[in-house]
């Protein structure tokens, strides 16, 4: 039987069981599994899927992926969002649009200490959205804003994706994390200068209350330091890992203990049913990662055999055209995707192939995974799938739509692109720190 038709077909298989609701890494195992055992034999195809299961998580590296989950559900535990985006709104108080404000730049922050961005649209969703409501905020300026921030995860280190994209690519992890600061601050920036200008625009959407006003500069500057876990925490993991101090996973568990000595030094996490709650919550993510990863690079196997990778590398390649263009392509096919599956499954999918055609092309592989990373950020809040939408939706209470969730965040999206088009026009932007990285 010809092996690229075989893989074709099971292209085409995958894609028809997700859009049927097939959890994903069930999805993978299923038709790699029956692909390779009809290119090959069952034997075969089981003995592959045990040596992939041994070797996709017995590297050292991969504890990175665990410990940086753990860090993210201690920090979480511990309040520290909550304590960002009360200092915050303190310390942006009677500027317009101040909640929505200290909800970006407190996402940012939170984003440090907690690499997943479902975690972060999820708690924002819980603390910013009754806090907006209460100020009569526009509902869709308020949700739009929050599951929007709640995607700066995706960007700003320790980003899990960033994990998924190393794991995938064999590009340096710790390179990675220090390559999404800047674009991730200049996302924050962006959204913090929509955000003032369209409630200058129309006040309606950002009511002032009267107890803004009453908000002195020692209150700014308390506001300021409610900030120190964060900075702290963010401040030693990320700048060990830019001053060669330490490795992405030694970072990962500077992180976790500083986390959990932060959390029981101020209080919240010794309480033992609140610790054991975020070492659950951490196993739990990290468990589900993990057979997602010894699925997609099962599944990666699979398209190796069919030489599918292989086949459209070379045609691609092969074009008579300028190579922004293959990219733009590339591009579209990831927007298209990010509409009907999950970025982890966007990424599984397509790595194997897009990766090696980009490198062939001459681009740095570093900066495209920030534009992966980019794109990874708009298709977490634009429909169908939408998940950091639907984490918001589910956080914000009964009263809420995913509609109206949907309906806010096209101007943020519409920032978003911008920041795109400057990443692409600038690669500097990203390349400039990891490439001064000790």
């Amino acid at each position: 039987m010809d092996f690229t038709l075989v893989g074709v077909v099971g292209v085409a298989a995958l894609l028809v069981l997700l859009v049927l609701g097939v959890p994903l890494a069930i999805n993978f195992l299923l038709v790699a599994f029956i692909g390779i055992a009809t290119l090959l034999t069952p034997f075969s195809a089981t003995s592959l899927l045990g040596d992939t299961m041994y070797t996709a998580i017995a590297s050292p590296t991969f504890t990175v992926l665990p410990l940086f989950v753990l860090m993210g559900a201690l920090a979480a535990a511990s309040g520290f969002a909550e304590l960002a985006y009360k200092g915050l709104h303190r310390a942006t108080a009677r500027i317009p649009g101040s909640l929505a404000v200290a909800t970006a730049f407190g996402s940012a922050a939170f984003s440090t200490v907690c690499g997943s961005s479902l975690a972060t649209a999820s708690v924002f969703g819980r603390i910013a959205y009754p806090e907006m409501r209460r100020y009569q905020y526009d509902k869709r300026f308020a949700l739009g804003s929050i599951a929007c921030a709640g995607s700066f995860a995706a960007m700003i280190p320790p980003s899990g994706m960033f994990i998924l994209f190393s794991i995938f690519t064999g590009v340096p992890v710790g390179q990675l994390f220090i390559a999404g600061i800047v674009p991730g601050v200049l996302t924050a920036l962006v959204y913090a200068i929509s955000i003032v200008w369209r409630a200058k625009r129309n006040p309606a959407l950002a009511p002032m209350l009267e107890e803004e006003h009453r908000i002195m500069l020692r209150d700014r500057v308390r506001g300021i330091f409610d900030l120190w876990q964060i900075l702290l925490l963010g401040g030693v993991v990320i700048g060990g890992l830019y001053g060669g101090l330490f490795t992405a996973t030694e970072a990962g568990a500077v992180g976790a203990l500083g986390a959990i000595i932060l959390g029981v030094a101020t209080g919240p996490l010794r309480s033992l049913d609140k610790l054991r709650g975020a070492l659950r919550e951490s196993a739990g993510i990290t468990t589900t990662l993990f057979f997602i990863i010894v699925a997609a690079l099962f599944f990666s196997r699979f398209l190796g055999l069919t030489r599918i990778p292989f086949e459209i590398t070379n045609f691609m390649t092969s074009w008579d055209v300028p190579s922004w263009m293959v990219l733009g392509l590339i591009l579209i096919i990831w927007f298209l995707m990010g509409m009907v599956v999950v970025p982890a499954a966007a990424f599984a999918l397509t790595l194997p192939i897009l990766f090696p055609i980009v490198v062939e092309l001459g681009y740095e592989p570093i900066w495209f995974c920030i534009i992966a990373m980019k794109m990874c950020e708009i298709a977490g809040v634009t429909p169908p799938v939408g998940l950091n939408a639907f984490a918001l939706a589910g956080a914000a209470g009964k009263d809420v739509k995913i509609s109206e969730v949907f309906a806010g965040v096209w101007p943020f999206v519409a920032c978003d692109l911008i920041i795109l088009a400057l990443l692409l026009a600038f690669p500097a932007i990203s390349l400039w720190l990891p490439q001064s990285m000790m």
